[in-house]
């Protein structure tokens, strides 16, 4: 392959793109949107590293850090030596994702996240609306652990599919294209993953099948975030499949099978678990960094007549 490039460069093709329409390459304004995404970077970034790995950006890209605090919980996990190669790669892409954004648009230093397994648990009990026993532990096996990461990287596609129509700038155009094409390839790996067990039952939880997880996990999405269903899990029943026509549901779309979108605001409610912008918890106890995620967290200032 670089082969191949190396020859296409020697008899002087051309692999210049043409020239954007709009040619500014940042709008004022694009940097917010594509900044609000570090929220979820971060927490994919530390979630994969420490999963795979054990260790997260403070050993792997502490310069990305800025000072933030160390995750809550975050653990290597047990699992399977496919699954282990697949989290590290995807942990190490998001490394990249971080970098791209913090150069191009800068940053703000790694909020407070929530990976203990006790946070997992909370949101399984939730999507299932009773306590499971024993509680559910995020990374305890290689399925588990792929159920958590099915909680993760879709919410970070549906914002890039959302930011999109509200960028202007040929150079933040560019990298949200870069960055959604990569989340979706990840969310995808981990959907089919699954997909290959879904009718197995999650040990020890002897009633409840992988399929069955993810519908709930889907369910809770679409009741936090509360703009209608915008998340589906593995089968769905083929009014909602593709063309109306299957029941298997490999990947999540809309009537034309084309991504579902959200806003700040919903993604918001979601991983702070509260359904509330204006309400942290959740994977940001704290609240998300930037100026959108904060601008919820501040009291409206009442004009005075």
């Amino acid at each position: 392959m670089f082969c191949v490039a190396a020859a296409a460069a020697a008899e002087g093709k051309s692999c210049t793109a043409a020239e954007p329409v709009i040619q500014v390459p940042i709008f004022p304004g694009d940097a917010d949107l594509i900044q609000f995404a570090l929220n979820l970077e971060h927490m994919e970034a530390e979630f994969f590293l420490y999963g795979a790995l054990g260790k997260g950006l403070d050993s792997i890209a502490p310069e990305l850090v800025q000072g933030g605090p160390a995750p809550i919980g975050a653990k290597k996990a047990n699992l399977d030596q496919q699954t282990r190669m697949i989290v590290e790669e995807f942990g190490y892409q998001e490394v990249g994702h971080l970098r791209a954004i913090k150069t191009t648009f800068g940053g703000f230093p790694r909020p407070q996240l929530d990976l203990s397994a006790k946070h997992f648990a909370k949101i399984v009990d939730d999507a299932f609306g009773y306590n499971l026993n024993p509680p559910f532990d995020p990374y305890a096996n290689s399925l588990n652990y792929l159920l958590a990461s099915y909680v993760i990287p879709y919410v970070g596609l549906v914002g890039y599919v959302g930011a999109n129509p509200n960028l202007n700038g040929y150079v933040s155009k560019r990298l949200l294209a870069g960055l959604l094409a990569v989340e979706s390839g990840q969310d995808a790996v981990i959907r089919a993953l699954l997909y290959e067990q879904a009718r197995n039952v999650v040990p020890p939880y002897k009633n409840h099948t992988v399929a069955e997880f993810t519908t709930k996990l889907s369910s809770l999405r679409n009741r936090l975030a509360g703009c209608g269903v915008k998340d589906e899990g593995l089968f769905v029943p083929s009014r909602y499949g593709a063309e109306n026509k299957t029941r298997s549901n490999i990947l999540s779309a809309d009537e034309n099978s084309v991504a579902y979108r959200r806003t700040p605001a919903e993604i918001l409610r979601v991983v702070y678990g509260t359904g509330d912008e204006k309400k942290p918890g959740g994977f940001l106890p704290n609240g998300g960094g930037g100026s959108i995620a904060q601008g919820f967290l501040k009291p409206k200032v009442q004009s005075v007549v």
